[in-house]
């Protein structure tokens, strides 16, 4: 245990235990299915009183998923962009917040495999498979440009020490390695890691977002803190190298809402049949009213077709991730998700907002909390605005032009 910024006593991650290792893409998805009675249980509790998950992230590690896309040549199953998704959907519709906590991992490890070196992926993916959870150290609060960076290395001692502040560290206070980009002695943007339990290291639970509530999101405060030498990641060449590493990302965001959204419909299915009254004078049952029915029937088409578009995207990332990846081929890998982020986006709004309207004022009640699909829906949408989405395909259908390539894209 440490002291966080306010003085209180802060948790530390055990220390890391072999999981399971997962061998193949039906097994991923059997594991995830398997997750969702113990995610689902008291995920409306842990959000109304912000306790963070720390026995259903163990649960998680321990299932073998955290290392699901590692390399077959270095251990892993390697599974596909399609199973991948597949899998945080699943999680999401259990528990929105504690399928967002392995997001930044899973985004971490596809720029590995993009930029880092035998060497590096060696150790990294290792570590990984025995157990290691990777955090995030976000972008900084208070520059103009989210692409703002001030948290910089420099060397004391012959020692790489670490020193910065940053903001939406979703994952780290149960990671055991916080990676983040900063600058280095030369001014060049690299990817650093930290060790959680380095000296100079402070994790804020200091998150207060109305969605997404047990993520702990916040803040990651670096005070001449010790890096890994041998893990520095230079990321320069990553700006003129087509890749996939904002599509790959980009869709596990879009799974995540896919998965709030079919939460949220099975939510309002389980509440019409259950608890819901029928309006007087009208049928004997909710379940028989035609315009709950009706609702319903739309819902469930919106989220089918959003799932459709998510799956062809993630086969898209496969089938360009299988060849050389080029400037054209990234474009449609970017276009390809961005598609799936806007049917999503829109299906996660929608159904979470209809929830309440279809299952009655009975439902606002807050010993049930599904106000939390809603504050989820929103929260989580809000990572990279869906405004853009529509204008990177219309630019690129209209005019030909290619997205810009980063993360967000």
């Amino acid at each position: 245990m440490v002291a966080n910024q306010a003085g209180a006593r802060q948790q530390l991650p055990p220390t890391p235990k072999r999981p399971h290792l997962v061998t193949s893409d039906a097994e991923a998805i059997d594991i995830a299915q398997s997750l969702v009675p113990r995610l689902a249980e008291g995920a409306a509790r842990r959000d109304r009183d912000r306790t963070l998950p720390w026995d259903e992230i163990e649960l998680f590690t321990a299932s073998g998923l955290g290392g699901i896309t590692v390399p077959r040549s270095f251990g892993g199953a390697d599974v596909s962009h399609e199973t991948l998704v597949r899998v945080f959907a699943i999680l999401a519709a259990a528990d929105a917040s504690v399928a967002q906590i392995p997001q930044n991992q899973f985004g971490v490890l596809a720029l590995v495999r993009e930029a880092a070196s035998p060497a590096q992926q060696a150790w990294i993916y290792a570590d990984i498979l025995a157990g290691h959870r990777i955090g995030n150290a976000g972008p900084e609060r208070h520059g103009r440009a989210i692409t703002h960076v001030t948290t910089s290395l420099a060397r004391v001692d012959g020692r790489l020490l670490l020193s910065g502040r940053r903001y939406y560290s979703t994952g780290s206070i149960f990671a055991h390695w916080i990676p983040t980009r900063a600058v280095d002695e030369a001014g060049r943007p690299v990817l650093v890691w930290v060790r959680r339990d380095a000296p100079g290291v402070q994790v804020v639970d200091d998150w207060d977002g109305f969605g997404q509530r047990t993520t702990a999101s916040g803040t990651v405060i670096f005070e001449a803190a010790p890096v890994e030498e041998e893990l520095l990641i230079d990321l320069v060449p990553l700006a003129s190298r087509p890749g996939l590493g904002g599509p790959h990302s980009q869709i596990i965001q879009a799974a995540i809402d896919a998965g709030i959204a079919a939460g949220a419909i099975d939510a309002a299915l389980d509440f019409v049949r259950t608890k819901t009254r029928a309006w007087p004078f009208t049928v004997e049952a909710a379940t028989d009213d035609p315009y709950i029915i009706g609702e319903i029937g739309r819902l469930q088409l919106d989220l089918h077709a959003a799932e459709e578009v998510l799956a062809r995207a993630a086969r898209t990332l496969d089938r360009i991730a299988a060849g050389p990846v080029t400037a054209e081929s990234s474009a449609e890998a970017s276009v390809a998700v961005a598609e799936a982020k806007i049917l999503t986006t829109e299906i996660a709004l929608e159904a979470s907002e209809r929830l309440p309207e279809l299952a009655g004022s009975s439902a606002t009640r807050e010993q049930y909390n599904l106000g939390r699909f809603w504050r989820d829906a929103r929260v989580h949408t809000l990572h990279d605005p869906v405004r853009w989405k529509y204008h990177l395909l219309g630019n690129y259908t209209l005019n030909g032009v290619l997205p810009p390539r980063h993360q967000w894209n």
